[in-house]
């Protein structure tokens, strides 16, 4: 029985769709210009720079509002960074599953041991669609590592914590996890792709229905 492990808002969760959609929400109230996925486009790439650029932990919903506020600075959009974030990640619960999600994850436990690998906030985790799949055991948070991708020391502690393959999606975590030399199946997803320039997945598989098939793969 193998312990794999999956990127949370790009494996599992649409979260493009999800935050989109609840931006627009704020925007509508706010009087914004923008489009809900332009201003989330926005705000996703200050996140992760954010979790990116940080020397010491804080909790993944500070990122959130500090990338906020930075977009609203770029952006020029009316809004209170404080309040909206919360808003924004109230709505965590309606962000879909990719459609192949829960079938799969199923079917996977009858054979393996399941679990996320995601900078993201323990009490967050528990109000996703993604929470009732997994034991809250495997469940590897940056709260719980006090790391953040695409740090090698993330990777590291999911590999001491018993970890065999990680299921990425973004260019980010697959070249994370490949350099930091986790056995990886990238799943590909609409809006991700691999770095040019980063190391490459052996496996990659159209959606989680083939994983298992990979898995045989990757054990030969």
């Amino acid at each position: 029985m193998a312990f794999l492990t999956f990127d949370l808002f790009s494996a599992l969760i649409d979260s493009r769709t999800g935050a989109a959609a609840t931006l627009a929400e704020i925007g509508g109230r706010r009087g914004w210009p923008a489009a809900g996925d332009a201003v989330y486009d926005d705000w996703d790439a200050r996140n992760k720079a954010s979790q990116k650029d940080t020397a010491e932990w804080v909790p993944f919903a500070e990122h959130c509002r500090r990338a906020l506020a930075g977009t609203y600075r770029a952006l020029d959009l009316r809004g209170d960074p404080d309040a909206d974030v919360v808003r924004l990640l109230d709505g965590l619960p309606d962000w879909p599953l990719w459609p192949d999600v829960p079938d799969a994850l199923t079917a996977l436990r009858s054979d393996h041991r399941l679990g996320v690998l995601s900078n993201v906030d323990d009490a967050l985790f528990a109000r996703t669609r993604v929470a009732p799949f997994m034991d809250e055991a495997d469940v590897l948070t940056s709260e719980r590592l006090h790391a953040y991708k695409p740090h090698p020391e993330l990777y590291g502690r999911a590999v001491a914590a018993g970890v065999d393959v990680h299921v990425p999606a973004s260019a980010r975590d697959t070249r994370g996890a490949l350099e930091a030399g986790m056995a990886v199946v990238r799943v590909r997803r609409p809006g991700h792709s691999v770095d040019p320039e980063g190391p490459q997945p052996e496996l990659e598989v159209a959606d989680l229905g083939e994983l298992a098939t990979a898995l045989a793969r990757l054990s030969r």
